[in-house]
């Protein structure tokens, strides 16, 4: 028998110990710990969420490497054509961690409305372009069916559409200006399938979404040539490695890019985000702690007497301070069972409500998206539950300088 154990259940268990001087303080040093826990469970799953919310939507928007030509611009427009033709197209064998390659063209032009204007990029794609992650952000419709002649459905954002007075099945016309500025503009009319809403502004008010065919007509393109490709990836965490290797399988006229090199002023805002849930981490920690450490202090102040008794008895120091230090990892336990009950709790109602909203403009999302991690959620408990009961080793040292004769006598 754990005769340590034994004696810290007996005096967690004991009804003076319920009502002692210390049980407003031990109150107090388990609320910090939950609320402790609470924060630190909000700041990973929103932290961790955002980051993760914000990647997908770039993704979906960009996919995860882009493959152009080296002499296209550094605009969003494609205007040098590849042969579709590619060793890598319509899969990517030679890089295990490639996904899916899909082809895509872009062409500046303006939508023109009977009362409004709107200057905009039609991104084309072609029937193998895969839809899903619209799915969740399509408020009204759906996306353009591409199969057989060419379509002239289009889909469109909420904010665009808000802006023109469009809604699904509304027709409208949009111009593409030629090379030569003293012919007539192309024009192409185009029927809204369907509107969404990804909440990413940036992308949401730069684009539509449409038939490559019209962009391989209007720029006199081939129909086995297209603007670049996307690829997608398995792991996102091997981004970097892998746009290396899809670099060195390609043909040297074609740049690999990633998105985190096309956009890298998101990406370096999305990592400070790890540095920001460090921080709350270890302040949370340290607060339990210091909560812990008061609590410890006065239940052996409380107990002066019992260890008195104790060290009579003949126990040592290292055995009397297990006992505290197992009823102050008792404590910490009960204080991370009650802050995880709540944190989670209110995880998943933001997760399934989206109580709190964000800007979209700031943050590119309109709520605080929630990832509740497993593992990370077992790192936080046994990180929080270790470390408090590490800082509180040394202050049990104060045992050690208690007299048995003295402590027998203490009133």
């Amino acid at each position: 028998m754990n005769y340590e154990l034994f004696i810290a259940k007996r005096i967690i268990a004991s009804k003076e110990h319920k009502n002692s001087v210390s049980s407003p303080i031990i109150k107090i040093s388990i609320l910090a710990i939950a609320i402790g826990i609470i924060v630190m469970l909000f700041s990973v799953a929103t932290g961790v969420g955002l980051q993760k919310k914000i990647k997908e939507k770039i993704s979906g928007f960009n996919g995860d490497i882009q493959i152009s030509n080296y002499d296209s611009n550094n605009s969003r427009v494609t205007v040098s054509p590849i042969l579709k033709d590619q060793d890598f197209y319509p899969e990517f064998t030679t890089v295990p961690n490639v996904k899916k390659v899909q082809a895509y063209a872009t062409k500046a032009g303006i939508i023109r409305t009977p009362n409004e204007f709107e200057g905009i990029i039609l991104k084309g794609v072609d029937k193998d372009y895969d839809w899903s992650f619209f799915a969740e952000y399509i408020k009204s419709g759906q996306p353009p069916i591409l199969t057989g002649k060419v379509s002239n459905e289009v889909l469109i954002s909420a904010k665009t559409a808000g802006r023109l007075s469009l809604k699904k099945g509304d027709e409208f016309h949009m111009f593409f200006v030629k090379d030569d500025p003293n012919k007539a503009p192309n024009s192409r009319k185009f029927t809204v399938s369907g509107v969404f809403d990804s909440g990413f502004e940036e992308f949401d008010e730069a684009f539509i979404i449409g038939d490559i065919r019209h962009i391989q007509r209007i720029n006199k393109w081939k129909d086995n040539e297209v603007g670049g490709f996307e690829l997608f990836v398995y792991d996102f965490d091997q981004l970097r490695e892998t746009g290396f290797e899809v670099y060195e399988q390609i043909d040297a006229s074609l740049n690999a890019y990633t998105i985190q090199e096309k956009f890298p002023a998101i990406f370096e805002w999305l990592s400070l985000f790890d540095t920001n849930i460090i921080v709350i981490i270890g302040i949370m920690i340290l607060i339990a702690g210091i909560n812990m450490i008061t609590a410890l202090l006065v239940l052996i102040l409380e107990r002066t007497q019992m260890i008195g008794i104790l060290k009579a008895l003949g126990n040592n120091n290292w055995s009397i301070r297990k006992i505290f230090l197992y009823n102050a990892a008792f404590l910490i336990g009960k204080g991370l069972f009650w802050g995880n009950l709540i944190g989670i709790g209110l995880l998943l109602i933001q997760k399934y409500t989206g109580i709190i909203t964000l800007d979209p403009e700031t943050y590119y999302v309109n709520q605080a998206p929630v990832y509740i991690s497993i593992p990370a959620l077992i790192w936080i408990n046994l990180g929080t539950l270790s470390l408090c009961v590490l800082m509180l080793i040394v202050p049990s040292y104060i045992v050690s300088k208690i007299s048995p004769v003295k402590a027998i006598k203490f009133d």
